[in-house]
């Protein structure tokens, strides 16, 4: 289990390290919408190749009640990602809006 955690991590690293060095000479916020941009794309497609599993199983458990229970467990954990990618960046715009209505209010 650890070594998944450090490989998540790595892989995250790998991802989001090119993104901040690019970001020249942008401000915090930009690299903020940098790194969200790169998140969501990365999570959606991994929730679209998880749908594309689930229906697969699906079209495969041919009425084998084990195989539809491994099918519906993939189609909740679809369901589950998708909402976590929509959320996510459904409250990094809110937490950014607060934020700048903050910061321009206090000047």
């Amino acid at each position: 289990m650890n070594k998944k955690i450090l490989f998540l991590i790595l892989l995250s690293v790998i991802f989001i390290l090119p993104v901040m060095v690019q970001a020249e000479a942008a401000t915090v916020g930009q690299m903020a919408d940098n790194v969200k941009t790169l998140v969501v794309t990365i999570g959606g497609a991994i929730v679209v190749i998880g749908w594309v599993i689930a229906g697969i199983l699906y079209l495969t458990a041919w009425g084998a009640p084990e195989k539809i229970g491994t099918a519906k467990k993939a189609m909740i954990a679809a369901i589950i990602g998708t909402v976590l990618v929509v959320f996510a960046a459904a409250g990094y715009d809110a937490i950014k809006t607060i934020i700048n209505s903050v910061l321009e209010s206090g000047q």
